[in-house]
């Protein structure tokens, strides 16, 4: 009765050893890799964020340089610009700034003490744009011209060009950031399967000999790794995270660098990257596996 018992009780072993000691060294590069990945993906979140925050902030705004003509206030010059402007299509509000807040805004290009009283400073208009459809620079550069103004428009469309063209430049670089940390922990992974197979060439041999297929103990080891790249995105993962919510709440408002700011929405970045490190140790290991028992006898 009690052999019967211990016949029941009896589980075959796993053909792989459970534990391995380069198992943890493995996890842990690939961790370390995961992290980095995560930590561009959200610093691209939070380019891309900043980017569409300063072209939101520049396309809804506009600013006009108001030359006084013969006979007329610079003041007077910059009021009735002010009242052309504001009756114009796509015209939010118009601001005619006062002299002293034209040259406070002087004063850090031509220093405090340049700012003498008879420098004929220009005066500045400030438009808020209707944002879904805003007035372009040549309606509003006709308006004045019927005014008979004497102004410059700058619809800053010179510094969107240049935000748009540099949030590119920094998509461009995270793709390229995190295809080179891919294409590392792809590299480490199939090193680590090579040795890993080295190492339990006794197991391979036998199973070879004992006529299992190479896709069954080729899904062996792509099972192995997957499952320790999982755990190893999960951790990288989580670090990522981690960091960014502390960037994201100790800062106040807007992290702890404001030109990158950071949303709590973007920490849910790194949620797919076990799944994502499971799927490439899963495949690259499945693919090394059996490009390794092609060569044997």
């Amino acid at each position: 009765m009690s052999e019967i018992f211990q016949v029941s009780r009896w589980r075959p072993g796993p053909l792989l050893p459970p534990r391995d000691v380069r198992d943890g060294s493995l996890v842990f590069v690939v961790a370390v890799l995961c992290f980095l990945a995560c930590l561009t993906a959200l610093a691209a979140l939070a380019a891309n964020r900043a980017a569409e925050g300063w072209s939101s902030q520049l396309t809804g705004s506009a600013t006009v340089v108001v030359r006084a003509r013969p006979g007329e206030t610079p003041d007077s010059a910059a009021a009735r610009a002010a009242e052309a402007l504001s009756g114009v299509r796509g015209v939010v509000e118009a601001r005619a700034l006062t002299k002293d807040k034209a040259e406070a805004l002087l004063e850090p290009w031509i220093g405090k003490d340049a700012m003498i009283e008879d420098l004929p400073t220009p005066r500045l208009v400030t438009l808020d744009l209707d944002p879904k459809a805003p007035a372009t620079a040549a309606a509003l550069g006709q308006a004045l011209k019927v005014a008979g103004i004497d102004a410059v428009v700058d619809d800053h469309s010179r510094w969107i060009a240049d935000i748009e063209r540099g949030a590119g430049l920094a998509r461009l670089a995270a793709l390229g950031v995190f295809a080179l940390i891919a294409a590392a922990a792809t590299s480490v992974i199939a090193f680590a399967t090579r040795a890993g197979l080295a190492a339990r060439a006794d197991v391979i041999e036998v199973l070879h000999l004992s006529g299992a297929e190479a896709g069954f103990i080729a899904g062996l080891f792509q099972t192995r790794f997957a499952v320790m790249a999982a755990i190893a995105g999960l951790l990288g993962g989580s670090a990522a995270a981690i960091i960014g919510a502390a960037i994201r709440s100790l800062g106040g408002g807007s992290g702890l660098a404001p030109i990158l700011p950071l949303a709590w929405i973007d920490l849910l970045a790194p949620l797919p990257c076990p799944l994502i490190a499971a799927l490439v140790a899963g495949l690259t290991a499945r693919f090394a596996a059996l490009r390794l028992l092609r060569s044997m006898p």
